[in-house]
């Protein structure tokens, strides 16, 4: 479904260049849930905003199907750390944005900003204003938004950095019951190994200095993952393997 070949980006400085990748060759099947874990300055975040069509390579290739990116396309539902409502907008019309611009008739976006606001748990506060939900009400809403348009492809850049610690975990368990359920691609951008262990079908590990892929960990854990997986022998083998990885890269 994804495929990075031999992917660079370096971008201009006014005393130069500064590359951020280097030869990121990353590919990625259909159903995959693959997250992405490295110190900071090892070019995550540009290798998402690579396959999100918001950067472009310097040199190499980003695929979607077999077709390179060109720009941002309703494929691709991008969610990041900020969760970018519209403040003067109910949860509802929020998540109806997209649908609205790309032409859907009313009804039938209404229903499918229905079906998305009750995947993620916010039936009860469909018409509430962003100012009156917690941070993580938010965050689901910014992830109803992008179910919504019914991409093939999910791209999050570090979507539960900002919440307290108890709410990422319950975050995390629900974006996975809602991937269980609608089964979509999706590459999350982290810098939390255990999120990264415990979310993922596979961890990918970059290094920096440039931006580069140093290992790719399968996360054969069962599901659904539960406290007790993340309490379990097998989880803390698989995140001090990742932990060292990401360690050793600083």
């Amino acid at each position: 479904m994804i495929a990075m070949k031999n992917v660079h980006k370096t971008f201009a400085l006014r005393d130069g260049e500064f590359t951020a990748l280097g030869d990121v060759s990353l590919d990625i099947a259909e159903n995959e849930f693959v997250t992405v874990v490295g110190p900071s300055g090892c070019g995550k975040s540009t290798l998402l905003n690579i396959l999100a069509g918001l950067e472009t390579p310097t040199d190499g290739q980003a695929l979607v199907n077999g077709r390179p990116i060109t720009g941002p396309g309703p494929d691709r539902g991008v969610i990041f750390q900020q969760f970018a409502l519209f403040p003067w907008l109910t949860v509802r019309k929020n998540v109806e944005f997209g649908l609205r611009t790309a032409g859907m008739p009313r009804k039938r976006r209404q229903a499918r900003a229905q079906e998305a606001i009750d995947l993620v748990g916010l039936t009860r506060f469909a018409d509430a204003l962003p100012k009156t939900l917690s941070g993580g009400m938010k965050q689901r809403c910014a992830i109803a938004r992008a179910y919504a348009v019914d991409p093939e492809i999910l791209l999050m850049d570090e979507p539960f950095g900002a919440l307290d610690a108890l709410t990422r975990v319950r975050m995390q368990e629900q974006l996975l019951d809602t991937w269980s359920r609608e089964r979509r691609t999706v590459l999350f951008i982290t810098h939390d190994v255990d999120e990264a262990v415990f979310l993922a079908n596979r961890v990918v590990v970059m290094a920096a200095g440039p931006g580069r892929i140093v290992e790719s960990v399968e996360i054969d854990l069962p599901h659904p993952r539960t406290e007790e997986v993340r309490l379990s022998p097998e989880f803390a083998a698989l995140r001090n393997r990742v932990w060292t990885a990401v360690y050793h890269q600083e």
